[in-house]
């Protein structure tokens, strides 16, 4: 039997190509309709069903709910985000391996942190829809954008080379150019916040900036070997965590007053051991049952679940005996247990789940999303039924969430792409982290802070 070739990697597929096209017309027509249809196109359509949520969100009563049709509306735009980005991303020959895969944790870590000043009442009025979803992760993709494209411009002339002179002018111009941006990211996010809160004393968030400047000389340093695109990001995202961790330990110590007029009463670092501890001990679990594998494989040229280059997924999966004794197939599925891609996933999810049971059942805390929440609801009857009188039912929730993580990762492993779907995939893993991730440490941060 005689199989196709895969695509070269510059070449967009049919399905590519559709998906492009569809973008393309979308956004045409929504710039043509807000200009020749204002009133139907923003005032009918997208301020109540998109703005007029974000900005309820960002107001003293917070917290505004998602809506079926906006959920559906960011779901679509997501998918069509991961094909389209993914084909784009391939064609300039971005790196997809562990090292972006790390640094794009970081960035869905830092999404968080900020959500959570923003639910402390720490931003200005005029500042905080910035840090609504889904304008956060819009917002924080533009600094992304910025941070890879400068970190790859200025070591373009020392793109090559191992040597020591060669590395010492690759970090000295990230360390420079990457602190110039971070001091911007203070300057122009938290110090105009300093302002709004008057008679709190802001030296230790201002102390934070020695730890964060630190924190992105040592992570230059530590990553000599990495691209500059991946050593860049997670470099300016590790430090801009830092940077907001001390401002939330400034609240910590100094609350300042809440529009909400909530009452802060001190941390609650207990739920930490439920919602980081077991999802942490799931994953060292994990990565004890692949790091051999792992090793083993980072010894040969292939990775992890990527089937060689020449050849097709259909002739791959054609013939299994074939490839038996190749070490895709043998040192795959384990291997893939302790990539930072499965790591992450579970982390998130198992995190999200912990964390909203905890917010709902034992806080009292209340779901936004549509779906979840009729997850939960569901759960509550179950209670009833089963005469349970703790909780809500989110216990539900926490339960799926695991389940669902479960056949994830199973399906995961066991899955082959071809050297042209690795973009895809990591893709993929990080919308999963967007919505298990960033919304789980956003709720453990509220629960320790009692926000």
């Amino acid at each position: 039997m005689v199989f196709e070739e895969p695509l070269p990697d510059h070449v967009y597929s049919p399905i590519e190509k559709m998906m492009i096209w569809i973008g393309v017309g979308a956004f045409t027509f929504m710039a043509l309709s807000l200009i020749f249809a204002h009133d139907t196109m923003w005032d009918q359509t997208l301020r109540p069903i998109i703005w007029d949520p974000v900005v309820k969100d960002a107001g003293v009563a917070g917290d505004a709910g998602y809506t079926p049709q906006n959920t559906l509306i960011y779901t679509i735009s997501m998918v069509m985000c991961v094909v389209i980005l993914q084909a784009i991303f391939r064609k300039w020959n971005l790196p997809c391996d562990e090292t972006m895969t790390l640094a794009l944790i970081a960035w869905v870590s830092l999404a968080p942190v900020l959500r959570v000043l923003e639910d402390a009442d720490f931003f200005s009025s005029t500042m905080d829809v910035y840090f609504i979803s889904p304008i956060i992760h819009l917002h924080l993709a533009g600094w992304l954008i910025l941070v890879a494209s400068v970190s790859y411009i200025v070591t373009q002339r020392f793109a090559h080379g191992s040597s020591d002179h060669v590395e010492e002018a690759r970090r000295t111009l990230l360390i420079g150019c990457l602190s110039l941006l971070l001091f911007f990211h203070w300057y122009w996010l938290y110090q105009p916040a300093y302002l709004e809160h008057e008679g709190v004393s802001f030296d230790l968030a201002r102390l934070s900036l020695i730890p964060a400047f630190t924190t992105l000389i040592l992570v230059i340093i530590y990553t000599r070997k990495w691209q500059a695109i991946p050593r860049g990001m997670l470099a300016f995202a590790a430090s801009a965590i830092v940077l907001g961790v001390g401002h939330l330990a400034q609240f910590a110590m100094t609350p300042w007053a809440q529009e909400s007029g909530r009452v802060i009463e001190g941390l609650t670092l207990w739920p930490i051991v439920i919602v980081i501890g077991i999802p942490a001990l799931v994953c060292a679990i994990l990565y004890s049952m692949g790091r051999n594998d792992a090793h083993h494989l980072s010894l040969t040229p292939y990775k992890a679940g990527v089937i060689p280059p020449m050849y097709s997924l259909k002739e791959w999966e054609h013939d299994p005996m074939r490839w038996e004794n190749h070490p895709v197939e043998m040192l795959s599925n384990k291997a893939l247990l302790a990539h930072p891609m499965v790591l992450g996933m579970v982390f998130g999810q198992l995190c999200d789940g912990l964390a909203t049971m905890m917010g709902i059942d034992v806080f009292g805390y209340g779901e936004k999303h549509p779906v979840s929440n009729a997850v939960i609801q569901y759960g509550g009857s179950l209670n009833e039924m089963i005469g349970i009188s703790w909780g809500e039912g989110a216990w539900l929730f926490a339960l799926i969430k695991a389940l669902l993580i479960g056949l994830i990762v199973w399906m995961f492993v066991q899955m082959r792409v071809e050297h042209r779907q690795q973009h895809f995939r990591l893709l993929v893993v990080l919308a999963v982290l967007i919505v298990g991730l960033a919304p789980g440490l956003r709720d453990i941060g509220r629960l320790t802070l009692g926000v």
